[in-house]
């Protein structure tokens, strides 16, 4: 069961946006991913707990900042609830996408394993609800995935295998380079994991049996 600590900054002029401490695993049901984000200034700043079933779908995701909280699922495409921070006014939301992403590196993983790409096949168009910092708010945006490589490389506890995907946001033409290695994200902009205590888990080779 890995888990360590990434480095949050802005990956433009790199600001430090905090940490997040987190701990994730394969099970019977898929993936679960689970996490502290801490301020630059080390207070808590919100949590993350994500659930995919063996397909990669978003089968449960809740997240904190900022005393908001939102909970979804891929439900006609992906569903959620967003509260605000009186509790008051809780806002519903479905967007016919394929599932959500944010500012976790657990998102990253998730995409990836939704898609299970190889190399050479080309690049995968998808549909994602954004949760953006520092409340929440919901933004539909669509990505381009690619697998442009997979390197393997020796260890002191084994071999690991090291997926490096190009994702490309279609609205604004920026492409960013992503490195994954089992269930962690190796680098990513705006990502650094910083520690991590225990190696990456390796998902069972399933074939992927939905279309996008």
């Amino acid at each position: 069961m890995p888990h360590g600590r990434y480095s949050l900054h802005d990956p433009h002029d790199h600001t430090p946006l905090g940490e997040e401490h987190f701990q994730c695993a394969p099970g019977p049901s898929g993936w679960r991913y689970v996490a502290q984000r801490t301020s630059p200034s080390g207070d808590h700043a919100g949590s993350v707990d994500l659930t995919l079933d063996e397909l990669g779908r978003p089968l449960r995701v809740e997240l904190h900042a900022a005393s908001w909280q939102v909970k979804g699922a891929a439900l006609d495409g992906v569903t959620w609830v967003r509260t605000d921070p009186t509790g008051e006014h809780a806002t519903e939301g479905n967007v016919g996408a394929h599932a959500f992403t944010g500012a976790s590196p657990a998102f990253l993983v998730a995409i990836s394993r939704l898609l299970r790409l190889e190399p050479g096949a080309g690049a995968v168009r998808v549909r994602l609800v954004a949760f953006t910092d520092p409340v929440l708010a919901p933004l539909t945006l669509d990505q381009s995935w690619a697998l442009r490589g997979r390197a393997g490389h020796t260890t002191d506890t084994g071999p690991l295998v090291v997926d490096e995907y190009e994702v490309s946001e279609l609205d604004t033409g920026e492409v960013r380079t992503v490195h994954i290695a089992g269930d962690v994200v190796l680098a990513a902009p705006g990502i650094e994991l910083e520690d991590l205590e225990s190696p990456p888990s390796s998902f069972a080779a399933r074939p992927l049996q939905h279309p996008l």
